[in-house]
């Protein structure tokens, strides 16, 4: 097997402090994202999400972020996907953003709600048709017998609506509406920095410093 305990790296980019960091998470975490943005990360909006059925066994897997506003942090998918029917089993889920080349990572704990169908439609309709039509005929995480079937049922799809359509009542939008964030920058000799925000309230934050 490959030896991966040697590997090292250093961090030593920035420092991130309570004095430093916005009291409002959701402001703070904009400022990071615009940073990354900025910086011309490759995928910044990607993001881990981690949910949990009733069988209480983890599974996660990439999402994009596509928006956020005052209620939380908006994604799509299929809502008869493996996430949305654990979604629905225990609407509380996790994210994680890693910023490798800033040497950051944000995580955001919280409950997870359908965000509304109108912010879904107008999301749906602003995608490529191609990427339309394969949420529409994809049996999210379901088996299928092979490419080809795949490939058949798009094609199917496609001769029938050639120009436009409705988006599929079982696709749409999630919100996370956070109660938990946490901050982590890369600090050198492994003491990195580790600011944590927790919901006390419907709108009051508190803000601490963790152990790295």
């Amino acid at each position: 097997m490959t030896d991966l305990r040697y590997i090292r790296e250093e961090y030593r980019k920035d420092e991130l402090s309570k004095a430093k960091a916005d009291q409002d998470p959701i402001r703070q975490f904009d400022n990071w994202m615009k940073e990354a943005l900025e910086a011309q990360l490759l995928h910044p909006t990607a993001m881990t999400l981690s949910t949990c059925g009733k069988d209480r066994r983890p599974s996660s897997r990439i999402v994009l972020l596509k928006d956020i506003d005052e209620k939380g942090f908006v994604f799509y998918t299929n809502y008869l996907s493996r996430k949305g029917r654990e979604i629905i089993e225990n609407p509380f889920a996790a994210l994680l953003f890693f910023w490798n080349e800033l040497e950051r990572q944000v995580r955001i704990e919280g409950s997870i709600e359908k965000a509304e169908a109108d912010q879904a439609d107008v999301y749906f309709a602003s995608r490529p048709l191609k990427s339309r039509i394969s949420a529409a005929i994809s049996e999210q995480s379901s088996e299928v017998p092979s490419r080809k079937y795949l490939e058949n049922r798009f094609q199917e799809f496609r001769d029938l609506h050639p120009v436009d359509f409705e988006r599929p009542e079982f696709w749409g939008a999630y919100r996370l509406i956070p109660a938990y964030f946490e901050f982590w920058q890369g600090r050198e000799d492994r003491l990195h920095d580790r600011i944590a925000y927790e919901l006390k309230n419907q709108d009051a934050w508190s803000m601490k410093r963790l152990a790295p």
